[in-house]
């Protein structure tokens, strides 16, 4: 039975490439929404409106864990034919 890293290594260059740029939008979607929250937190923290920080951090927390875990779906780089 095949695994999906082995199928994902036995794939053609196109559906690599197809994985990659997926990949790549959705970890810059990612990295917005967690500049966006930053940002908010910092400006509710200025304004001293503490009760926002912690709701912030923990979705930031998620969104960390969630691009860490697309790692998982990256080709490796050693495709032996």
């Amino acid at each position: 039975m095949s695994t999906f890293r082995t199928s994902q290594n036995q794939a053609n260059p196109n559906k690599l490439n197809n994985i990659l740029s997926t990949l790549i939008v959705i970890l810059i979607l990612n990295v917005t929404i967690q500049i966006w929250l930053l940002y908010a937190s910092l400006n509710n923290a200025l304004e001293n409106n503490r009760e926002i920080l912690i709701p912030a951090f923990i979705a930031s927390l998620i969104l960390f864990l969630i691009g860490f875990g697309w790692l998982y779906y990256l080709p490796s780089g050693n495709n032996k034919k």
